[in-house]
């Protein structure tokens, strides 16, 4: 669909941080559209349309009181009433006196792409790529998943003076292949819908299912393993979960307290957060209006760097890099572009290297066990296979994984040149294949 423009947010964001009676005000406009078309047992079921557009008012009244309000109406006079029950809020609230008040005005890089043919995907597009992925599966295999297209429009304004916007599309696809004993998958999210190899990931998650038939058995235990992008993906998702920003580092449940500046894995590691990456579905500030900037978190091993939103900069006297999340939130700065840099090796290399381990397509039902060590457990799922002298012998059954993240980080052994996209919205993760040495299996399946 067309996009909204600048002129329309900025009209719902003036309308509301004009109201007056405040000390300050800030207005966030957030527009999303987008269409959804499902598929399972190789037949398109479901086809979606969605469109939402919602203001966040915060105000600012004397002593520092805080008040937030959102809605959905579009208009200047519902931009107008969410200011005002804003301004009722904050009157009703205590003081906050480490309200670090509003950021400033601010010059902001280019950032995110727009693509006109995505924002204007319709249903019969997407059916069409779909069916054509549906067509090219082998006898037998059965498939479900869902492609995606979508636009979204970002506007900001305050009292202050900040004043910015941007806008961005994204495609993603994702496919689940079955082949009775044996299921494969494989996922992709790009700017532009011409860019998502549908065809191709099909390929690859019916190639896993047909391979994953009859797995054997194979013992839980201590494994070399390589992580294909999506397995890897988790891992990185999960640290940043886990704790770069400043707030959690301050309140000593980051599981970098006492680590900072320390060697924490490998130093074939380098992670970063970087919304005006090219390679990703970028941002040029975030949603307080502080321009991003690249933030190496780990740098050739080295816990490098933390995350701070206005409030945590404000605290610590240092700049903030553009990490900040929609108010009200108690998270703090939160990393929503992570990428684990890509090394120089390629996945048939990685495999090679591999004397006896497993190589694990991706993880499922994973969740945090110790948070401070980075301890997670889940499961291998879509195609989980056995190396043996570098070679790729057959399908196992899936393994139940209890493993920290940095532990498995510590002993990696190579990174693929290779790197995939995923991840939908604002999050994504650009995430390289992995060779770990070490990684802990502690339970088996029997599927």
């Amino acid at each position: 669909m067309p996009r909204l423009g600048d002129d329309a947010l900025y009209g719902l964001a003036d309308a509301a941080i004009g109201i007056g009676g405040v000390d300050a005000a800030e207005a966030l406009v957030l527009h999303q559209a987008g269409g959804l078309t499902r598929f399972a047992d190789n037949r398109i079921h479901q086809a979606t349309w969605r469109q939402d557009l919602e203001l966040r008012v915060r105000v600012v009244v004397g002593g520092g009181r805080v008040g937030v309000a959102a809605t959905h109406e579009a208009t200047a006079e519902g931009a107008r009433d969410a200011a005002r029950r804003a301004r009722e809020m904050a009157a009703a609230m205590p003081p906050d006196p480490d309200f670090p008040g509003m950021p400033g005005p601010a010059a902001y890089a280019a950032a995110g792409r727009w693509d006109e043919a995505t924002a204007g995907s319709t249903p019969d597009e997407r059916a069409t790529l779909v069916a054509e992925v549906i067509g090219r599966l082998p006898a037998g295999v059965d498939a479900a998943g869902a492609l995606e297209t979508g636009e979204t429009e970002v506007a900001i304004a305050n009292t202050n003076g900040v004043r910015g916007s941007y806008a961005v599309t994204r495609a993603h696809f994702s496919i689940l292949a079955d082949a009775g004993s044996g299921t494969g998958y494989a996922e992709a999210a790009e700017p532009a819908l011409a860019d998502l190899p549908v065809d191709r990931l099909g390929g690859r998650a019916a190639e896993k299912a047909v391979a994953s038939r009859d797995p054997r058995d194979l013992a839980p235990g201590v494994y070399p393993v390589v992580l294909e992008p999506a397995a890897t993906a988790t891992l990185v998702d999960f640290l940043g979960y886990l704790g770069f920003g400043a707030k959690a580092y301050d309140e000593g449940r980051s599981f970098l307290a006492g680590r900072l500046g320390s060697l924490v894995c490998s130093p074939l590691i380098t992670m970063v957060d970087d919304g005006l990456a090219p390679d990703t579905i970028g941002a040029p500030f975030d949603f307080e209006g502080v321009p991003k900037r690249r933030v190496a978190l780990i740098d050739r091993g080295v816990a490098a760097n933390l995350l701070y939103d206005w409030r945590a900069a404000v605290k610590h006297g240092v700049e903030p890099t553009g990490h900040g999340l929609p108010a009200p939130s108690s998270e703090g700065a939160y990393p929503l572009h992570l990428a684990m840099l890509a090394g120089d090796s390629s996945l048939p290399d990685l495999i090679a290297g591999t004397d006896r381990g497993l190589l694990v397509t991706r993880f499922h039902y994973t969740n945090v066990v110790n948070p401070m060590e980075t301890t997670i457990t889940g499961m291998t799922r879509d195609g989980t296979f056995l190396i043996e002298d570098g070679k790729v012998v057959g399908a196992v059954k899936n393994l139940r994984f209890t493993q920290s993240i940095l532990g498995a980080l510590s002993a990696v052994r190579g990174v693929s040149a290779e790197t995939e996209l995923g991840g939908e919205d604002f999050g994504v993760v650009r995430s390289p294949a992995l060779a770990i040495e070490r990684f802990n299996f502690s339970s088996a399946t029997t599927f």
